[in-house]
């Protein structure tokens, strides 16, 4: 009777410390509400200010992520707050923001290096919002259409996969569109996160939230 109960308690034992396990591991692989806690700022705003889970961020003037293409110049010295990650991954946040000069910004960032990242997100030009999305391989190139909403937030998600990163976009955070898929450099530790900026205008402000991050 005495062994049956200990053979009992070890069992319980070991089905409890394989679902504490379990469920480590599904919350290390989706990191959600404590995601801001792990990020760090690149090229820090004018001000910022986290509630909860949003964040709102005031973007300092003639800040830009740009190398060489047609204009010329290199600018990099946009907003980017991000955290490490490596292999394959899903990152995905909430946009929004009071666009009003022409190029204000606001969306996300995958960076290896100054020469290698890509950004999307909300773009003004032309006197409305544009879905933006540019790849950078030392030179940038850039894609855009139109944006989703003209003044609701805009659901932006980024999908690393092999060598590949596919971009989207949503109104709903559940029925995506695929904006466009291109080469990233594969097998090597990046930084993922948000990021703003404002070539030509005085700065603007952006909300973000409902940031997630799901690794392989």
């Amino acid at each position: 009777m005495h062994s049956n109960r200990r053979t009992f308690l070890r069992q319980s034992l070991a089905l409890a410390c394989a679902a504490a396990m379990a469920k480590s591991a599904a919350a290390e692989k989706s990191l959600s509400g404590d995601l801001m806690s792990r990020m760090t700022w690149m090229n820090e705003p004018a001000t910022w200010k986290q509630a909860g889970s949003k964040l709102t961020v005031r973007s300092r003037a003639k800040t830009d992520f740009w190398r060489k293409t047609f204009y010329g110049y290199i600018t990099d010295n946009g907003h980017f707050f991000h955290l490490p990650a490596s292999a394959d991954f899903i990152f995905e946040a909430r946009v929004n923001g009071q666009y009003a000069a022409l190029y204000d910004q606001a969306g996300l960032m995958v960076r290896l290096d100054a020469e290698n990242w890509m950004k999307c997100g909300t773009e003004f030009f032309d006197g409305r919002r544009h879905a933006s999305v540019v790849f950078t391989r030392d030179f940038s190139d850039w894609s855009t259409m139109p944006d989703l909403s003209n003044s609701e937030p805009v659901w932006w998600r980024a999908v690393r996969k092999k060598d590949s990163i596919e971009t989207l976009c949503s109104l709903d955070g559940k029925e995506f569109t695929s904006v466009r898929q291109g080469y990233f450099p594969p097998g090597v530790q990046v930084d993922v996160g948000i990021m703003c900026a404002a070539p030509e205008g005085p700065g603007f402000e952006a909300i973000f939230d409902e940031l997630r991050l799901d690794l392989s």
